[in-house]
């Protein structure tokens, strides 16, 4: 529930099946100030989660536009449509006002892997997001295609090396 302001990075541990994934995070916080600068963080990525806010109809707008960013930069990425505080809309302290319809049916047009409604204060389908990122990364790993056409290509097991910025 941290503030992100510019960038912040973290990694998380997944097992599937028997092999255990280490994705790597970028929170660009999708600020209009940092835009020209997120394509740095989101370069090569496999996955992408697109959040919004579901109680501020001008946050999905928001997002749209860096789905759109996504596609033109990184075809081979599977975007995820995440929207964010559903707890505000469970507790009754604001309503959702993007109706759920329409956000499913831009996920469908989208071609969004997954849309899911989450909430950081109470951990809501995060750990479910996560797993669901890693699990289609690890069944579609080795295969010229995904089922959406999007390529996607194995990176786990470098993990334990020490990279540079430029090193593969």
């Amino acid at each position: 529930m941290i503030t992100t302001i510019g960038a912040a990075f973290a990694a998380k541990r997944i097992s599937v099946g028997k092999e255990t994934l280490t994705l790597g995070i970028w929170d660009t916080a999708g600020s209009e100030r940092y835009e020209a600068m997120s394509r740095i963080y989101y370069r090569s990525a496999k996955a992408a989660i697109v959040c919004y806010d579901l109680t501020d109809d001008t946050s999905f707008e928001r997002a749209k536009f860096w789905v759109d960013e996504l596609n033109s930069h990184e075809e081979g990425c599977f975007v995820y449509l995440c929207g964010t505080k559903f707890d505000l809309i469970q507790e009754g302290i604001k309503s959702r006002c993007v109706d759920l319809n329409v956000v499913q049916n831009f996920a469908d047009d989208i071609g969004a892997r997954k849309y899911v409604d989450t909430s950081s204060k109470s951990g809501q389908n995060i750990e479910e997001l996560f797993q669901a990122i890693a699990e289609d990364y690890q069944g579609n790993k080795g295969k010229p295609k995904a089922n959406n056409g999007m390529t996607v290509s194995a990176y786990e097991g470098r993990d334990e090396k020490k990279r540079t910025c430029c090193s593969h």
